[in-house]
């Protein structure tokens, strides 16, 4: 059977054919393109992405007007019915301002935009998304945002910490994040936001492939559900 993906676009979204190229690549169909004003989903998705980019030019709050559009009401229905979703950058901050995920995500600590790869370390391999890496393994992955600091209050961040939610952590930080925070996981484990991009790190051509077994892993274990 065919895996069935969407990527989700908003006005301002760049990142989208990446993602839809980099879910192409590992699951050899090309995902279906969902605009954001669209009141539903497609039927039986086995996948769902929220790209990069700076949605409604990041006016008023970084993800905010995105998180209002009409499809993530749909978006939020199909998370709670357990259908994956991974939102990578914007798409992190989008999953935050809809409460999908719990924390935001400020202006960088150097208040300046950082693009460049970064060393990770795989904090739970346990995940539908992290599967295919191994515990404690580091790897390197592009960054590119200006709104990537990851912020929680204390509670929140040892209640992801004691439930296992922090999925990636930065080697070094270079945002501010809390707790070197670089991607976090909800309580069921089917959303993932993370601010580094793995759809930029699946090809040689792009100077490393690190990013690839996120895709592979979750597209495996979803194979063997």
């Amino acid at each position: 059977m065919a895996f069935r993906s969407a990527v989700i676009t908003f006005p301002g979204s760049n990142c989208d054919r990446d993602m839809a190229v980099a879910l192409e690549q590992v699951a050899g169909t090309a995902p279906l393109r969902v605009w954001h004003g669209d009141a539903e989903l497609p039927d039986g998705l086995d996948f769902i992405a929220l790209p990069g980019g700076f949605s409604y030019g990041d006016y008023l709050r970084s993800g905010a007007m995105a998180a209002n559009s009409p499809i993530m009401r749909e978006v939020v229905r199909a998370a709670d019915r357990g259908v994956p979703v991974l939102g990578v950058c914007n798409g992190f901050q989008v999953l935050t301002e809809a409460r999908l995920l719990p924390g935001a995500l400020m202006r960088n600590a150097s208040q300046h935009f950082i693009c460049r790869t970064v060393g990770l370390k795989v904090e739970n391999a346990e995940s539908l998304f992290t599967k295919g890496y191994d515990a404690g393994q580091e790897i390197r992955i592009p960054v590119a945002h200006h709104d990537g600091n990851y912020f929680a209050d204390e509670d929140t961040l040892d209640r992801l910490e004691g439930e296992g939610r922090v999925a990636f952590r930065y080697l070094e930080n270079c945002n501010g994040s809390r707790r070197d925070i670089a991607g976090v996981l909800n309580k069921a484990g089917n959303v993932l936001g993370m601010m580094p991009h793995p759809e930029r790190a699946v090809d040689a051509a792009h100077g490393g492939t690190d990013g690839l077994a996120l895709f592979e892993g979750a597209m495996k274990a979803l194979a063997s559900a």
